[in-house]
């Protein structure tokens, strides 16, 4: 039974079952495998820099999830994969993993139609073939957004190749919910900096593309939502309208950069409620949705509690971040 309060949480993720044994049947020839340590904790390697993991069974088994969902009062969950995602893979074994992910996304609505929805999955290595399970899985019951990673392999999201796949996004309605593929450095390597300072920054470089590159302006209706409460984007608006301003490579758009923090909706996964009054206060309680970043060991363990907790937040404004601004996103 669902929760009496209506709540969604936007950004929680989810392995099936299928894509994984997919990676583990084919992704050695693509460099990818799935490895059990010593201790029987499975991850996915992708080469020699990116590791996924540990991925416990509450990635996997929807049960523990909706039992976890209730015991924070937490009514639906927006399923989507994290990474290493699927842009490693080749053409062939991207477009299976992808429909592997999304059908499973759609079998879990199916299952529990009140409690989860989800992001389809992209094989966006190649535009047109992102482009044709694009039509496929917007038909599935449940998807309700895209999921794309803040680069894809050396292109960034405002490379001209993935702009037939955004008119299509934005033609169905469909909104784009990004995820950071992790900064590979050596000087983030210590502390998990790759994950507390490497993924907020990687969230705002995307971002900046998006704005510079043109694809708001040529895509007015295409609506983005950022991760991580928009990482350090906000923080970064000064000196991003300052580059508009002095430096002649910034000049691609008409208005400064500042402008377009309203065509983003944002997550609360800030860790401070300062930070989520700022963001509030910044770009509107209408552009924000509840996030937990389910199941990974710094998500939120109480996501709704953390809101209501937010004492600079009236009611009203609480109503619209934990439900009816996505709902409405969403088309719930």
């Amino acid at each position: 039974m669902a929760p009496p309060i209506k709540t969604i949480d936007t950004h929680t993720h989810y392995f099936p079952q299928s894509y994984i044994d997919l990676i583990a049947k084919y992704g050695k020839r693509c460099g990818t495998t799935v490895t059990t340590d010593a201790n029987g904790v499975t991850f996915i390697q992708v080469g020699l820099l990116l590791r996924t993991g540990p991925i416990v069974r509450a990635f996997i088994d929807l049960d523990e999830r909706l039992r976890l969902m209730d015991r924070q009062g937490v009514g639906m969950h927006a399923l989507s994969l994290t990474q290493p995602m699927v842009y490693w893979a080749d053409d062939d074994l991207g477009v299976q993993l992808c429909m592997a992910f999304n059908d499973a996304v759609s079998a879990a609505h199916l299952a529990h139609p009140e409690r989860l929805i989800g992001f389809a999955c992209l094989p966006f290595q190649n535009p047109t073939l992102a482009l044709a399970e694009l039509e496929r899985a917007a038909k599935l019951p449940g998807i309700r957004g895209v999921y794309m990673a803040t680069a894809v392999r050396d292109r960034e999201l405002s490379d001209r190749s993935f702009f037939p796949v955004y008119e299509r996004i934005a033609d169905l309605g469909l909104p784009i919910f990004l995820h950071p593929m992790m900064i590979n450095n050596e000087r983030l390597k210590q502390y998990y900096l790759i994950n507390l300072c490497g993924n907020p920054f990687d969230t705002a470089i995307a971002a900046s593309h998006l704005i510079y590159g043109g694809v708001l302006d040529a895509f007015p209706a295409l609506e983005i939502s950022l991760p991580h409460a928009g990482g350090v984007l906000p923080i970064l608006r000064g000196r991003l309208d300052r580059g508009f301003y002095t430096r002649a490579e910034c000049k691609t758009i008409s208005k400064p950069p500042s402008s377009y923090l309203k065509r983003f909706t944002y997550d609360t996964i800030s860790y401070d409620e300062e930070l989520l009054g700022d963001l509030v206060k910044l770009v509107g309680a209408d552009r924000i949705m509840v996030g937990s970043d389910y199941c990974f060991d710094i998500a939120y363990e109480e996501p709704v509690k953390f809101v209501h907790g937010v004492k600079s937040l009236t009611g009203e404004q609480k109503q619209q971040i934990l439900w009816s601004n996505a709902a409405k996103l969403l088309k719930l």
